[in-house]
């Protein structure tokens, strides 16, 4: 059991960057003269300190790792291991953006991906910024729907991550601003218990330009949060959200462990929590689960 007012120090490992993770730990064991704690040997580690300010704690831990590509997530030690989970779905459970995938098959990738990214990064409106995208969609069969999603990849880690989660008894939900046609078959495979999507409207077998309200937005996602906590009974605290865009926000600032994933800029500089280099395992070890505990694929 750690002191009450006790911080985790949790590193973990981008690609490549396990020998300066070792590094980067063996000179914060000795400097901060704790001891160091491996949730997975060579990946990811914890470091509990007592009487540390948080942000004297991350200061420490950043100048450590220096420019490796090391996460570094300062927290308290208590109650780390949350029980309702609510993730984005593009560029976060998926690596695709299905509205940039779709806009491929109308030769307009390239502009509707500078919408999506300015969105993404909190320029743009993003209910207006979804209209005027879905917009240049019109007409288009309704095959394409199906053709645009043998391109989604899942993102490394999503596998595990839902399984070893499903596994502990975590409530998870699914909340996009994306639609049901894809979101749904990916919420499926991997066990999410609850979905909110965008549903496409169709007209004719053909996509319509619109779609279908309410539209799922930044306010949908963190209420999704809120709504779940007290259907369960569970503290905010105990509730994690993950995300990558302007429209996670809200969430991720509700939750008691809201972590920016790959995230936009704006985003990144935003959000408390952050993962740049790791896989979506990140979020285990942020919550102390150590190697023997995770799901394998």
């Amino acid at each position: 059991m750690h002191p009450r007012h006790a911080v985790v120090v949790t590193l973990i490992a981008g690609p490549g960057a396990e020998p300066a993770l070792s590094d980067a730990a063996a000179a914060l064991t000795a400097t901060l003269g704790v001891t160091l704690d491996w949730l997975a040997p060579g990946r990811a580690c914890d470091l509990v300190l007592d009487g540390h300010e948080p942000e004297a704690a991350e200061a420490a831990a950043r100048q450590a790792i220096a420019a490796a590509p090391i996460d570094v997530l300062v927290q308290p030690a208590a109650g780390r291991r949350k029980r309702i989970f609510v993730a984005d779905l593009e560029s976060t459970i998926i690596e695709n953006e299905m509205l940039d995938e779709l806009a491929d098959f109308i030769g307009l990738r390239e502009h509707v991906a500078e919408i999506t990214r300015r969105a993404m990064n909190g320029e743009l409106d993003f209910a207006a910024a979804l209209s005027e995208r879905v917009a240049l969609l019109k007409g288009l069969p309704e095959g394409v729907l199906g053709e645009a999603a043998t391109r989604i990849r899942l993102m490394p880690g999503a596998r595990t991550l839902l399984a070893t989660l499903r596994r502990a008894g975590v409530m998870t939900a699914l909340v996009s601003g994306g639609f049901t046609v894809f979101a749904e078959p990916i919420a499926a495979e991997l066990g999410f218990d609850r979905l909110v999507a965008n549903r496409l409207e169709m007209v004719e077998a053909r996509i319509a330009g619109t779609v279908a309200a309410p539209i799922v937005t930044r306010d949908t996602k963190r209420d999704t949060l809120l709504a779940l906590a007290g259907e369960h009974g569970v503290p905010l605290s105990a509730t994690l959200a993950v995300g990558d865009g302007a429209n996670d926000l809200p969430m991720l600032e509700a939750a008691g462990l809201g972590i920016a994933f790959r995230a936009k800029p704006a985003v990144a500089a935003a959000a408390r929590w952050r993962v740049d280099y790791a896989d979506l395992t990140a979020l285990l070890y942020a919550q102390g689960y150590r190697a023997q505990e995770i799901v394998a694929p």
